[in-house]
């Protein structure tokens, strides 16, 4: 296959009919810009000719190293058969803003007044101090509170798209797509 990105999507929904606990869930792999890096799961949001999309707070730790260093790396692993594993590399940058507002209004009303309670990544005094942040916002907002400037998406462009199937023997099949000028290059890679 020539496309990296609907051979995911394939992979996908494979992993979504075989009935896999949380197939969107990735980690997302980013680095400040003294290149310290960190890692955590994510929820994929959205897949398509573009890349892949997730959600966040823009002044969260992410945020923050995304704005200092636009590049960041996806895992997804699905454990179960057949054991199958995607990495992405590449470009990450803001979805536009309506983008934004129309994943926002999916999200149930206390997802959307818990990113206006929560300064994400920040440290809190204690639960209460959470709590009640949560409840000014829903005195403030209502059940319909609108997107904060703060939260929003993002789209990683994939530069290489990396597969790893399991075999036996540990002869693992493993094929790298990396971007060209018109299209992608396919290598099979050794395990």
């Amino acid at each position: 296959m020539s496309d990296p990105l609907q051979l995911f999507t394939e992979w996908f929904e494979a992993a979504q009919a075989a009935g896999l606990e949380l197939p969107e869930a990735m980690t997302l792999a980013t680095a400040a810009a003294d290149g310290r890096p960190s890692a955590r799961t994510v929820l994929l949001k959205g897949v398509d000719e573009r890349g892949f999309a997730f959600f966040t707070n823009y002044e969260s730790r992410k945020g923050n190293e995304l704005a200092d260093n636009p590049r960041a790396a996806l895992v997804f692993h699905w454990a179960q058969e057949p054991r199958r594993q995607v990495l992405v590399g590449g470009q990450v940058e803001r979805l536009p803003a309506k983008e934004s507002d129309e994943y926002w209004a999916t999200r149930p009303a206390g997802s959307r007044l818990a990113a206006w309670a929560s300064r994400q990544s920040s440290a809190v005094a204690d639960r209460a101090t959470l709590e009640r942040a949560y409840t000014e916002a829903e005195a403030a907002h209502g059940q319909d509170p609108p997107r904060p400037s703060s939260w929003g998406g993002y789209l990683l462009v994939p530069e290489t798209v990396e597969f790893w199937e399991s075999r036996p023997n540990r002869l693992h099949e493993r094929i790298r797509y990396s971007r060209v000028e018109n299209g992608w290059k396919e290598e099979l890679l050794a395990p």
